[in-house]
Protein backbone atom coordinates (compact mmCIF):
# COMPACT_ATOMS: atom_id res chain seq x y z
CA UNK A 1 0.00 0.00 0.00
CA UNK A 2 1.32 3.04 -0.68
CA UNK A 3 1.33 6.33 1.66
CA UNK A 4 3.96 8.92 -0.15
CA UNK A 5 0.96 10.68 -1.91
CA UNK A 6 -0.94 11.76 0.88
CA UNK A 7 1.61 14.62 1.04
CA UNK A 8 0.16 16.56 -2.23
CA UNK A 9 -2.18 18.06 -0.03
CA UNK A 10 0.10 19.97 1.61
CA UNK A 11 1.62 21.64 -1.43
CA UNK A 12 0.67 24.99 -0.70
CA UNK A 13 1.70 25.25 3.43
CA UNK A 14 5.00 23.70 2.23
CA UNK A 15 5.57 26.45 -0.05
CA UNK A 16 3.93 29.35 2.60
CA UNK A 17 6.15 27.95 5.17
CA UNK A 18 9.56 27.16 3.04
CA UNK A 19 8.94 31.30 2.46
CA UNK A 20 9.23 31.80 5.98
CA UNK A 21 12.05 30.14 6.81
CA UNK A 22 14.05 31.44 3.64
CA UNK A 23 13.38 35.06 4.75
CA UNK A 24 15.52 34.37 7.81
CA UNK A 25 19.27 34.73 6.11
CA UNK A 26 20.70 31.81 8.55
CA UNK A 27 24.43 31.82 7.53
CA UNK A 28 26.47 30.84 10.86
CA UNK A 29 28.38 33.79 11.94
CA UNK A 30 30.58 34.30 15.34
CA UNK A 31 29.21 32.58 18.19
CA UNK A 32 27.23 34.51 20.80
CA UNK A 33 26.18 33.59 24.37
CA UNK A 34 23.52 30.50 23.69
CA UNK A 35 24.10 30.94 20.29
CA UNK A 36 26.99 28.51 18.75
CA UNK A 37 26.49 29.82 15.47
CA UNK A 38 25.33 33.63 15.84
CA UNK A 39 21.99 35.24 15.79
CA UNK A 40 20.80 34.29 12.37
CA UNK A 41 21.08 30.22 12.48
CA UNK A 42 19.92 30.56 15.93
CA UNK A 43 16.66 31.92 14.51
CA UNK A 44 16.04 29.96 11.56
CA UNK A 45 16.63 26.48 13.81
CA UNK A 46 13.52 28.63 16.63
CA UNK A 47 11.14 28.93 13.36
CA UNK A 48 10.99 25.86 12.38
CA UNK A 49 10.78 24.17 15.71
CA UNK A 50 8.12 26.58 16.59
CA UNK A 51 6.28 25.59 13.67
CA UNK A 52 6.22 22.15 14.55
CA UNK A 53 5.22 23.19 17.63
CA UNK A 54 2.57 24.73 16.43
CA UNK A 55 1.72 20.99 14.97
CA UNK A 56 1.39 19.29 18.10
CA UNK A 57 5.04 17.48 17.91
CA UNK A 58 6.85 17.70 20.92
CA UNK A 59 10.07 19.57 20.27
CA UNK A 60 13.66 19.93 21.78
CA UNK A 61 16.21 22.57 21.06
CA UNK A 62 19.80 21.57 22.00
CA UNK A 63 21.76 24.96 23.19
CA UNK A 64 20.96 25.82 19.19
CA UNK A 65 23.11 23.57 17.88
CA UNK A 66 20.52 21.23 16.41
CA UNK A 67 16.96 20.06 17.54
CA UNK A 68 13.85 17.87 16.66
CA UNK A 69 10.56 17.45 16.36
CA UNK A 70 8.76 14.12 17.30
CA UNK A 71 6.10 11.73 16.22
CA UNK A 72 5.57 8.86 19.01
CA UNK A 73 4.13 6.79 17.13
CA UNK A 74 5.89 3.65 17.58
CA UNK A 75 6.62 0.85 20.52
CA UNK A 76 10.38 0.71 20.02
CA UNK A 77 13.16 2.54 18.11
CA UNK A 78 13.80 5.27 16.58
CA UNK A 79 14.11 6.66 12.84
CA UNK A 80 14.78 9.84 11.68
CA UNK A 81 15.01 12.42 8.98
CA UNK A 82 18.38 14.86 8.91
CA UNK A 83 18.05 18.13 7.43
CA UNK A 84 19.66 21.30 7.97
CA UNK A 85 18.75 25.36 8.39
CA UNK A 86 22.19 27.36 8.35
CA UNK A 87 22.95 28.03 4.52
CA UNK A 88 26.08 29.62 2.83
CA UNK A 89 26.53 33.27 1.87
CA UNK A 90 24.07 34.64 -0.30
CA UNK A 91 27.09 35.55 -2.86
CA UNK A 92 27.24 37.77 -6.31
CA UNK A 93 25.29 37.52 -9.18
CA UNK A 94 21.29 36.99 -7.86
CA UNK A 95 18.84 37.88 -10.15
CA UNK A 96 16.32 38.04 -7.36
CA UNK A 97 16.68 38.72 -3.65
CA UNK A 98 17.83 35.36 -2.36
CA UNK A 99 16.30 35.72 1.04
CA UNK A 100 13.16 36.40 -0.39
CA UNK A 101 11.23 33.13 -2.05
CA UNK A 102 10.28 34.21 -5.59
CA UNK A 103 8.31 32.20 -7.87
CA UNK A 104 8.94 32.41 -11.78
CA UNK A 105 6.33 29.78 -12.97
CA UNK A 106 7.27 26.53 -11.68
CA UNK A 107 10.32 27.36 -10.26
CA UNK A 108 11.53 29.06 -6.60
CA UNK A 109 14.29 31.42 -6.12
CA UNK A 110 15.73 31.56 -2.60
CA UNK A 111 18.78 31.05 -0.80
CA UNK A 112 18.34 27.27 0.83
CA UNK A 113 15.14 26.21 -1.39
CA UNK A 114 17.45 23.36 -2.36
CA UNK A 115 19.83 23.29 0.46
CA UNK A 116 18.85 22.81 2.62
CA UNK A 117 15.66 24.63 4.02
CA UNK A 118 13.57 23.39 1.27
CA UNK A 119 14.15 19.58 2.37
CA UNK A 120 14.12 20.88 6.16
CA UNK A 121 10.27 22.02 5.67
CA UNK A 122 9.21 18.85 3.59
CA UNK A 123 10.60 16.55 6.68
CA UNK A 124 8.35 18.60 8.66
CA UNK A 125 5.12 18.45 6.86
CA UNK A 126 5.99 15.21 6.19
CA UNK A 127 5.58 13.96 10.19
CA UNK A 128 2.29 15.91 9.88
CA UNK A 129 0.96 13.74 6.77
CA UNK A 130 2.00 10.64 9.43
CA UNK A 131 0.29 12.20 12.67
CA UNK A 132 -3.38 13.69 10.44
CA UNK A 133 -3.27 9.60 9.16
CA UNK A 134 -3.17 8.48 12.35
CA UNK A 135 -0.05 6.20 11.00
CA UNK A 136 1.21 3.85 13.81
CA UNK A 137 3.84 1.32 13.52
CA UNK A 138 7.23 -0.25 15.35
CA UNK A 139 9.28 2.86 15.34
CA UNK A 140 8.96 6.88 16.52
CA UNK A 141 10.30 8.90 14.48
CA UNK A 142 11.77 12.63 14.30
CA UNK A 143 12.29 15.03 11.94
CA UNK A 144 15.96 16.38 13.41
CA UNK A 145 16.86 20.05 11.95
CA UNK A 146 21.13 21.06 12.24
CA UNK A 147 22.12 24.60 12.83
CA UNK A 148 25.56 24.17 11.67
CA UNK A 149 25.83 21.56 8.65
CA UNK A 150 28.16 24.42 6.55
CA UNK A 151 30.31 24.86 8.82
CA UNK A 152 31.89 21.86 9.83
CA UNK A 153 28.78 19.57 11.42
CA UNK A 154 29.61 20.01 14.70
CA UNK A 155 25.94 21.09 15.10
CA UNK A 156 24.71 16.78 14.99
CA UNK A 157 28.02 15.91 17.33
CA UNK A 158 26.59 17.83 20.17
CA UNK A 159 23.11 16.76 19.53
CA UNK A 160 23.77 12.96 19.91
CA UNK A 161 25.90 13.19 22.73
CA UNK A 162 22.36 14.42 24.41
CA UNK A 163 19.91 12.34 22.25
CA UNK A 164 19.90 8.70 21.31
CA UNK A 165 21.17 7.88 17.77
CA UNK A 166 18.48 6.54 15.43
CA UNK A 167 18.00 3.29 14.07
CA UNK A 168 17.53 4.18 11.07
CA UNK A 169 17.81 7.55 9.12
CA UNK A 170 18.44 9.40 5.77
CA UNK A 171 19.40 12.88 5.01
CA UNK A 172 18.05 14.66 1.95
CA UNK A 173 21.15 16.87 1.33
CA UNK A 174 22.04 14.92 -1.79
CA UNK A 175 20.70 13.63 -4.96
CA UNK A 176 18.74 10.72 -5.31
CA UNK A 177 19.10 7.52 -5.71
CA UNK A 178 20.97 6.41 -2.67
CA UNK A 179 24.46 7.64 -1.41
CA UNK A 180 26.45 4.38 0.31
CA UNK A 181 29.90 6.47 -0.31
CA UNK A 182 30.98 9.65 0.91
CA UNK A 183 34.64 10.86 0.21
CA UNK A 184 36.27 11.87 2.95
CA UNK A 185 36.62 15.52 3.86
CA UNK A 186 39.42 17.56 4.77
CA UNK A 187 39.91 21.16 5.65
CA UNK A 188 43.43 22.86 5.92
CA UNK A 189 44.99 26.62 6.61
CA UNK A 190 47.78 27.52 5.25
CA UNK A 191 49.52 30.68 6.97
CA UNK A 192 52.68 32.92 7.39
CA UNK A 193 53.90 36.41 7.60
CA UNK A 194 52.87 38.92 4.76
CA UNK A 195 56.18 39.19 2.87
CA UNK A 196 54.61 40.50 -0.46
CA UNK A 197 56.31 43.65 -1.78
CA UNK A 198 53.79 44.39 -4.53
CA UNK A 199 50.44 43.05 -3.32
CA UNK A 200 49.02 44.88 -0.72
CA UNK A 201 45.95 42.75 -0.24
CA UNK A 202 44.65 39.80 -1.49
CA UNK A 203 41.10 39.08 -0.96
CA UNK A 204 39.01 35.85 -1.87
CA UNK A 205 36.22 33.94 -0.42
CA UNK A 206 33.81 33.50 2.62
CA UNK A 207 33.49 30.00 3.10
CA UNK A 208 35.91 26.96 2.54
CA UNK A 209 33.24 24.63 0.71
CA UNK A 210 32.84 27.07 -1.98
CA UNK A 211 34.66 28.56 -4.65
CA UNK A 212 35.27 31.22 -4.72
CA UNK A 213 32.96 34.03 -7.40
CA UNK A 214 35.14 36.82 -6.69
CA UNK A 215 39.01 37.89 -5.55
CA UNK A 216 40.34 41.37 -5.01
CA UNK A 217 44.19 42.21 -5.46
CA UNK A 218 45.43 45.85 -4.43
CA UNK A 219 48.97 46.34 -5.62
CA UNK A 220 51.98 48.68 -4.85
CA UNK A 221 53.46 48.63 -8.48
CA UNK A 222 54.80 50.91 -11.32
CA UNK A 223 51.99 51.98 -13.92
CA UNK A 224 54.33 49.79 -16.72
CA UNK A 225 53.49 46.33 -14.48
CA UNK A 226 49.60 47.51 -14.13
CA UNK A 227 49.27 47.68 -17.82
CA UNK A 228 51.41 44.57 -18.99
CA UNK A 229 48.98 42.62 -16.00
CA UNK A 230 46.09 44.15 -17.74
CA UNK A 231 47.74 43.59 -21.18
CA UNK A 232 48.13 40.00 -20.19
CA UNK A 233 44.81 39.57 -19.00
CA UNK A 234 43.39 39.73 -22.69
CA UNK A 235 45.37 36.79 -23.47
CA UNK A 236 44.23 34.38 -21.05
CA UNK A 237 41.38 33.06 -19.33
CA UNK A 238 39.60 34.49 -16.56
CA UNK A 239 37.24 37.87 -16.16
CA UNK A 240 38.94 40.57 -15.11
CA UNK A 241 37.82 44.52 -14.04
CA UNK A 242 41.33 47.01 -13.52
CA UNK A 243 41.44 50.40 -11.74
CA UNK A 244 44.04 52.33 -12.10
CA UNK A 245 46.08 54.58 -9.21
CA UNK A 246 49.14 56.70 -9.10
CA UNK A 247 50.78 53.56 -6.66
CA UNK A 248 49.30 50.75 -8.22
CA UNK A 249 45.66 49.94 -8.48
CA UNK A 250 43.44 47.12 -7.73
CA UNK A 251 42.28 43.82 -9.90
CA UNK A 252 39.12 42.27 -9.26
CA UNK A 253 38.63 38.63 -10.73
CA UNK A 254 35.15 37.23 -11.21
CA UNK A 255 34.77 33.63 -11.25
CA UNK A 256 31.79 31.56 -11.17
CA UNK A 257 30.69 29.66 -7.75
CA UNK A 258 29.99 25.99 -7.11
CA UNK A 259 29.82 23.71 -4.17
CA UNK A 260 33.83 22.15 -2.75
CA UNK A 261 32.44 18.66 -4.31
CA UNK A 262 32.16 19.44 -7.75
CA UNK A 263 35.13 22.38 -7.88
CA UNK A 264 34.98 21.50 -11.82
CA UNK A 265 31.58 23.36 -12.15
CA UNK A 266 32.99 26.72 -10.97
CA UNK A 267 35.89 29.16 -11.94
CA UNK A 268 37.89 29.71 -8.97
CA UNK A 269 38.45 33.87 -9.06
CA UNK A 270 41.28 33.55 -6.62
CA UNK A 271 43.06 30.75 -8.81
CA UNK A 272 43.00 32.59 -11.95
CA UNK A 273 44.18 35.97 -10.16
CA UNK A 274 47.03 34.28 -8.73
CA UNK A 275 48.27 33.10 -12.07
CA UNK A 276 47.72 36.66 -13.82
CA UNK A 277 50.03 38.18 -11.07
CA UNK A 278 52.58 35.55 -11.67
CA UNK A 279 52.94 36.69 -15.43
CA UNK A 280 54.25 39.71 -14.13
CA UNK A 281 55.51 39.67 -10.20
CA UNK A 282 58.78 37.33 -8.74
CA UNK A 283 57.77 34.73 -6.62
CA UNK A 284 59.47 36.91 -3.95
CA UNK A 285 57.57 39.82 -4.78
CA UNK A 286 54.49 37.86 -4.52
CA UNK A 287 55.74 36.71 -1.24
CA UNK A 288 55.78 33.47 0.32
CA UNK A 289 52.17 32.23 0.80
CA UNK A 290 51.13 33.28 -2.94
CA UNK A 291 53.54 31.87 -4.59
CA UNK A 292 52.82 28.90 -2.92
CA UNK A 293 50.03 28.63 -3.76
CA UNK A 294 50.15 29.38 -7.22
CA UNK A 295 52.84 27.33 -7.64
CA UNK A 296 51.64 24.04 -5.85
CA UNK A 297 47.95 24.96 -6.29
CA UNK A 298 47.28 26.94 -9.34
CA UNK A 299 44.11 26.61 -11.24
CA UNK A 300 44.41 22.48 -10.57
CA UNK A 301 41.16 20.72 -9.20
CA UNK A 302 42.83 17.33 -8.09
CA UNK A 303 45.67 17.87 -6.03
CA UNK A 304 48.19 16.82 -8.61
CA UNK A 305 51.51 19.72 -7.64
CA UNK A 306 51.13 18.67 -3.81
CA UNK A 307 51.49 15.09 -4.45
CA UNK A 308 47.58 14.31 -3.76
CA UNK A 309 46.53 12.82 -7.14
CA UNK A 310 44.58 9.72 -6.63
CA UNK A 311 41.23 7.75 -6.78
CA UNK A 312 39.27 4.70 -6.77
CA UNK A 313 37.02 2.65 -8.44
CA UNK A 314 33.83 3.55 -5.46
CA UNK A 315 34.02 6.80 -5.13
CA UNK A 316 36.48 8.58 -7.95
CA UNK A 317 38.91 11.31 -7.67
CA UNK A 318 40.31 13.48 -5.17
CA UNK A 319 39.56 16.91 -5.07
CA UNK A 320 40.86 20.02 -3.96
CA UNK A 321 39.05 23.58 -3.43
CA UNK A 322 41.44 26.97 -2.38
CA UNK A 323 38.22 28.02 -1.40
CA UNK A 324 39.82 31.61 1.52
CA UNK A 325 42.55 33.81 0.90
CA UNK A 326 42.98 36.52 2.87
CA UNK A 327 46.58 38.57 3.04
CA UNK A 328 46.33 41.73 4.80
CA UNK A 329 48.36 43.59 6.84
CA UNK A 330 51.13 41.65 8.37
CA UNK A 331 49.01 37.78 8.37
CA UNK A 332 48.66 35.84 4.87
CA UNK A 333 46.23 33.05 5.29
CA UNK A 334 44.42 30.22 2.77
CA UNK A 335 41.66 27.65 3.49
CA UNK A 336 41.90 24.93 1.08
CA UNK A 337 38.83 22.01 0.79
CA UNK A 338 39.98 18.37 -0.31
CA UNK A 339 37.76 15.49 -0.98
CA UNK A 340 39.39 11.99 -1.06
CA UNK A 341 38.28 8.71 -1.96
CA UNK A 342 36.99 6.40 0.49
CA UNK A 343 39.80 4.14 0.21
CA UNK A 344 41.46 7.36 0.99
CA UNK A 345 44.22 7.85 3.95
CA UNK A 346 43.54 10.75 5.60
CA UNK A 347 47.38 11.04 7.31
CA UNK A 348 49.11 10.39 4.11
CA UNK A 349 47.24 13.62 2.77
CA UNK A 350 47.93 15.88 5.62
CA UNK A 351 51.40 14.68 5.91
CA UNK A 352 52.37 15.42 2.34
CA UNK A 353 50.42 19.13 2.77
CA UNK A 354 52.52 19.61 5.48
CA UNK A 355 55.96 18.52 4.20
CA UNK A 356 55.22 20.65 1.07
CA UNK A 357 54.57 24.24 3.25
CA UNK A 358 57.45 23.21 4.95
CA UNK A 359 59.87 23.00 2.43
CA UNK A 360 58.20 26.75 0.99
CA UNK A 361 58.09 28.11 4.42
CA UNK A 362 54.66 27.89 5.27
CA UNK A 363 52.86 26.47 8.17
CA UNK A 364 49.66 23.85 7.80
CA UNK A 365 47.17 22.24 9.97
CA UNK A 366 44.25 20.20 9.67
CA UNK A 367 41.76 22.06 10.80
CA UNK A 368 38.93 19.43 10.16
CA UNK A 369 38.58 16.06 9.65
CA UNK A 370 35.40 13.84 8.13
CA UNK A 371 36.33 9.93 7.42
CA UNK A 372 34.96 8.82 4.76
CA UNK A 373 31.77 6.79 4.57
CA UNK A 374 30.83 3.44 2.88
CA UNK A 375 27.54 2.18 3.57
CA UNK A 376 26.69 -1.81 2.94
CA UNK A 377 24.61 -2.53 -0.22
CA UNK A 378 22.63 -4.89 1.56
CA UNK A 379 21.86 -3.19 4.44
CA UNK A 380 17.68 -3.36 5.53
CA UNK A 381 17.58 0.31 5.18
CA UNK A 382 19.27 0.33 1.81
CA UNK A 383 15.88 -1.88 0.66
CA UNK A 384 13.79 0.25 2.42
CA UNK A 385 14.41 3.20 0.24
CA UNK A 386 14.63 2.05 -2.78
CA UNK A 387 10.99 0.51 -2.07
CA UNK A 388 9.79 3.76 -1.45
CA UNK A 389 11.81 5.42 -4.56
CA UNK A 390 10.10 2.52 -6.84
CA UNK A 391 6.52 3.30 -5.81
CA UNK A 392 6.93 6.85 -6.58
CA UNK A 393 9.14 6.82 -9.86
CA UNK A 394 8.54 3.22 -11.13
CA UNK A 395 11.99 2.47 -10.54
CA UNK A 396 14.48 1.41 -8.22
CA UNK A 397 17.64 3.99 -7.73
CA UNK A 398 20.99 3.13 -8.43
CA UNK A 399 23.42 3.70 -5.92
CA UNK A 400 26.42 6.47 -6.01
CA UNK A 401 29.00 7.73 -4.55
CA UNK A 402 29.76 11.49 -3.89
CA UNK A 403 32.34 13.74 -2.58
CA UNK A 404 30.04 15.56 -0.76
CA UNK A 405 29.65 15.69 3.20
CA UNK A 406 26.18 15.35 4.62
CA UNK A 407 24.77 14.00 8.10
CA UNK A 408 25.29 10.29 7.03
CA UNK A 409 28.59 10.90 8.78
CA UNK A 410 26.50 11.88 12.15
CA UNK A 411 24.87 8.50 12.03
CA UNK A 412 27.72 6.11 10.91
CA UNK A 413 25.93 2.75 9.79
CA UNK A 414 22.65 4.13 10.34
CA UNK A 415 22.03 6.74 7.39
CA UNK A 416 22.62 7.66 3.84
CA UNK A 417 22.06 10.62 2.07
CA UNK A 418 18.55 10.16 -0.37
CA UNK A 419 17.62 13.02 -2.31
CA UNK A 420 16.38 15.50 -2.89
CA UNK A 421 17.63 16.64 -6.16
CA UNK A 422 16.66 14.20 -9.46
CA UNK A 423 19.99 13.26 -11.55
CA UNK A 424 18.50 14.41 -14.88
CA UNK A 425 17.48 17.62 -13.11
CA UNK A 426 19.41 20.83 -14.43
CA UNK A 427 21.87 22.31 -12.60
CA UNK A 428 19.76 24.07 -9.49
CA UNK A 429 22.61 26.20 -8.60
CA UNK A 430 23.34 24.74 -5.66
CA UNK A 431 26.25 27.20 -3.29
CA UNK A 432 25.63 29.35 -6.65
CA UNK A 433 23.40 32.15 -6.99
CA UNK A 434 20.17 31.96 -7.82
CA UNK A 435 19.60 28.71 -6.24
CA UNK A 436 16.28 27.31 -6.92
CA UNK A 437 14.09 24.33 -6.79
CA UNK A 438 11.31 23.04 -9.67
CA UNK A 439 8.25 22.68 -7.45
CA UNK A 440 6.54 19.61 -9.03
CA UNK A 441 10.03 17.91 -8.69
CA UNK A 442 10.56 18.59 -5.59
CA UNK A 443 6.47 17.52 -4.38
CA UNK A 444 7.77 14.32 -5.87
CA UNK A 445 10.92 14.54 -3.70
CA UNK A 446 8.36 15.20 -0.81
CA UNK A 447 6.25 11.89 -2.14
CA UNK A 448 9.68 9.74 -2.00
CA UNK A 449 10.11 11.22 1.37
CA UNK A 450 6.61 10.69 2.93
CA UNK A 451 6.76 7.27 1.56
CA UNK A 452 10.39 6.74 3.56
CA UNK A 453 9.41 7.72 6.46
CA UNK A 454 6.16 5.61 6.49
CA UNK A 455 7.70 2.80 6.09
CA UNK A 456 10.81 3.29 8.52
CA UNK A 457 7.76 3.39 11.14
CA UNK A 458 6.36 0.07 9.83
CA UNK A 459 9.27 -1.73 8.35
CA UNK A 460 11.26 -4.21 10.71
Amino acid sequence: MKFGHHICAYEEEIVQALAKLIAIPSVCGEAEPGRPYGTSSAQALSCILSMAEEMGFSTRNVENYAGHAEYSCGQEGLAAVLAHVDVVPAGMGWDTDPFTLTRKGNLLFGRGVLDDKGAAIVALYCLKALKDHGVTGKRNIRAIFGAGEEVGMEDLKVYFQQEPLPDLAFTPDSDYGICNREKGILHGDFSCVNDSTVIQSFLAGSVVNAVPDRATAVLRCSSEDFVTLQKNSREMEGEFLFEESPDGGKIISKGVASHAMCPEEGKNSAAYLLRLLATVFSPQQMGTLLSFLQKKIGIELNGESLGLKQEDAPSGPLTLNLGIVRLDGEDALARIDIRFPVTGDSETIVSALRTQAEQAGVQFWASTLNPPLYFPEDAPLIGILQDAYESVMGEKPTLYATGGGTYARAVPGRCVAFGPAFPDEPDRRMHNSNEHIDLERFMLHAQICLEAMYRMIIEG
